[in-house]
């Protein structure tokens, strides 16, 4: 079976080494290819020591206040940390959960959460983000943004690493573990977690049973 179950605390311990580069030149408009350091998670690990999610609030896409505990409890919710200037991994990421989400019953896409919390908020305004998830994933996709140092706390509290962005010559380059963590409906904690290389048909397999709160 694909299907592995993984410490928490071994993912959280290398969280830090698994992170993606990922940059976007500032003039040119050109991109390099995102470069994974160590392998990620496969799809649908499943963890033993579920993760609490994250006591954060951050700003939407309408500039409203969104506690992510609060609007997202008793709900199935995937959440993914990235940014909108990244030229492959979060877009594809995205694209991914879309296309899959797209395969649900109406009800279960109605139920289904996808948070999507830039690792570059200086640059992902609200009004970027607005912009960026309807191309990128789904309209209904949830775009949070907000201080840095409150959303790397976050990630960090489940596992995933991300580092400031920062300029290198003419590029921008950001740091982030490309990880999607599913969190139960049932119980709201991180149980199950999803590498860069999952694709729409592993989604499309495990979604139903993610809506569920079960085991993919």
């Amino acid at each position: 079976m694909r299907k592995k179950t993984a410490l928490a605390a071994a993912l959280a311990a290398t969280a830090a080494l698994t992170l993606s580069a990922c940059s976007s030149s500032s003039t040119s408009g050109k991109s390099s290819v995102a470069e994974v350091s160590v392998p990620e998670a496969k799809p649908g690990t499943v963890l033993d020591q579920p993760f609490e999610k994250p006591d954060l609030v951050l700003t939407d896409t309408k500039g409203k206040p969104y506690d992510l505990r609060a609007e997202t409890k008793g709900k199935p919710t995937l959440i993914f940390f990235g940014y909108t200037h990244c030229p492959d991994v979060c877009p594809l990421t995205m694209s991914n959960i879309a296309m899959a989400e797209k395969k649900l019953s109406a009800a279960d896409q109605e139920k289904l959460q996808v948070v999507f919390i830039t690792t570059d908020p200086e640059r992902d305004t609200p009004a970027q983000l607005a912009k960026w998830l309807p191309g990128a994933g789904d309209p209904s996709f949830v775009g949070l943004s907000g201080d840095f140092t409150k959303i790397q706390a976050a990630a960090k509290s489940i596992g995933i690493g991300i580092d400031p962005a920062k300029k290198e010559g003419d590029a921008v380059v950001s740091m982030h573990g490309a990880q999607v963590m599913a969190f139960s409906p049932k119980t709201d904690r991180g149980y199950v977690v999803y590498g860069e290389d999952t694709t729409p048909d592993d989604y499309k397999k495990d979604l139903p049973k993610l809506v569920r709160g079960e085991k993919p």
